[in-house]
């Protein structure tokens, strides 16, 4: 046999061996099918417990539910900053003012169109909650208000709660509050 016939036949046979169908070819069923295989008789199997998504691991427990093991947290577990003030009040533009009002009274367009009122943060009862309360508010829905969690993010929620806070203290604020050099400012433009 000559070498260019030996190296044929050589490839023609490794092609042949590369052609099976056994994995192509294997048991399987379709989605949610019943199965003699298994004890429970279903294909689809469930979860192995403690199984987590990609992506879906939180080991910060406040941070993504607003809870420590005794409730609510108090205050936020992330840095308050301008820029996450600024975004909250962006987020707050978007998802609050349509039932919050853009001052947070409580008077927003779906109440002049005659839905429920809903509480004004500048309550007292509404300024002592914690923010973690306010956190859990925005993720589970409350009373006629949905849950958000599916539309917010968790650090625009947290960015949220900053701004509700930054717009309680509107209401409070005095002179004292604003920085000396500020304050020197605002009264020579009087």
């Amino acid at each position: 046999m000559s070498r260019p016939s030996a190296v044929l036949l050589a490839a023609l046979a490794a092609s042949l061996s590369a052609c099976r169908q056994d994995m192509h070819n294997q048991p399987r069923y379709k989605p949610l099918a019943p199965s003699r295989f298994f004890a429970d008789g279903r294909s689809a199997r469930p979860l192995v417990e403690g199984t987590v998504a990609r992506g879906q691991l939180r080991f910060n427990r406040p941070l993504y539910t607003g809870r420590d093991g005794a409730g609510f947290i108090r205050d936020m577990p992330l840095a308050m900053t301008r820029e996450m003030v600024e975004r909250g009040r962006q987020r707050y533009d978007i998802f609050c003012t349509p039932c919050h009002g853009r001052a947070g009274d409580g008077d927003g367009m779906v109440v002049e169109r005659g839905f429920r009122r809903p509480p004004s943060f500048h309550e007292d009862r509404m300024r002592e909650l914690p923010d973690g309360h306010y956190f859990d508010v925005i993720t589970s829905g409350f009373g006629a208000m949905a849950s958000y969690a599916s539309r917010v993010p968790v650090t625009d929620r947290w960015a949220i709660v900053s701004y509700l806070r930054a717009l309680q203290l509107t209401r409070r604020a005095t002179l004292a509050d604003v920085p000396a050099a500020d304050r020197q400012k605002l009264e020579s433009e009087r």
